[in-house]
């Protein structure tokens, strides 16, 4: 049965969940609540690596990030049919489709701007800066998808949204697209064992994204898509090394092992001065 669930519940988690989020637009909430106790109790199901079910010390400070971070999107959400009346160019949105055809451009196009900013953000110190907060974690699961600086989070999300806010995308489209996004984030992190064949080049899952969170250096910089591989594979930084098993040594920033873990000195770190260690040599494996 577990071998089963390994192939089908990637697709079946997110067009399940995304599927709810349609049916019943009203209660998104609670579908993304159900989610993320689905996501828990998987990983403790079927993991991938069972030390990743273990806390850190870092399980409040995901939640904050979580919480603050969820926050934040429910404030754009509620600014958002002012910014789209203000900004918003008449008649581009194709209001005409059906809504899930409309939730699926909202995430194409959503897709390609954050992965973008993504993509800047290994490339500009500041923006790195910011950034790392993300890419300090020392284990993958669900919850801490969504624990990032809540300013990258804000640039991330005018990248991924502007270009909507000009289309004139409606509030229901917008709020099924942060539903979808969040649902996503949990399976890009998931510690469940997952399989995915053919569809590791198609969606960026957890089996591909781990490989984004590896510690030694430079090598880190794959895969940088939210959604979809497409844009890996025009920015040339897609990677995959099939056999290759990410385990609780590749993870996290490997020039800053001291990274800090609690939640207030991260939102501070970014603007501190801070120190670089040796960066630690790539397995042979990985090169």
């Amino acid at each position: 049965m577990k071998t089963c669930v390994s192939w089908i519940y990637a697709p079946l988690f997110l067009l399940g969940f995304i599927g709810l989020g349609l049916y019943w637009p009203g209660w998104l909430v609670l579908i993304f609540v159900a989610a993320v106790a689905v996501s828990f109790l998987a990983e403790q199901w079927l993991p991938y690596e069972p030390q990743w079910n273990r806390s850190l010390g870092d399980r409040r400070r995901d939640t904050l990030h979580a919480l603050v971070n969820e926050s934040l999107n429910a404030v754009g959400l509620l600014i958002l049919p002012g910014l789209t009346a203000l900004l918003a160019f008449d008649g581009i949105w194709p209001r005409g489709w059906a809504l899930w055809e409309q939730l699926l451009l909202a995430v194409v196009l959503a897709d390609a701007g954050i992965t973008l900013m993504h993509y800047a953000s290994h490339r500009f110190a500041a923006l790195w800066r910011l950034h790392a907060v993300h890419h300090s974690v020392e284990r993958l699961y669900g919850f801490n998808g969504l624990m990032k600086h809540p300013l990258h989070q804000m640039l991330e999300a005018t990248a991924g949204l502007l270009p909507l806010i000009l289309m004139g995308i409606p509030l229901d489209v917008a709020q099924l697209l942060a539903l979808a996004i969040a649902i996503q984030l949990l399976l890009q992190h998931s510690n469940v064992d997952m399989r995915l064949g053919p569809l590791r080049w198609v969606f960026a899952w957890a089996p591909v994204h781990r490989f984004h969170h590896m510690k030694y250096g430079r090598a880190g910089d794959v895969n940088f898509g939210l959604f979809f591989n497409l844009w890996d594979g025009l920015l040339g930084t897609a990677f995959y090394r099939e056999g290759y098993r990410m385990g609780p040594g590749d993870l996290g920033i490997g020039s800053r092992p001291d990274f800090p873990v609690a939640y207030g000195a991260q939102l501070r770190d970014p603007f501190m001065t801070v120190r670089m260690g040796k960066e630690p040599v790539l397995p042979e494996a990985l090169r």
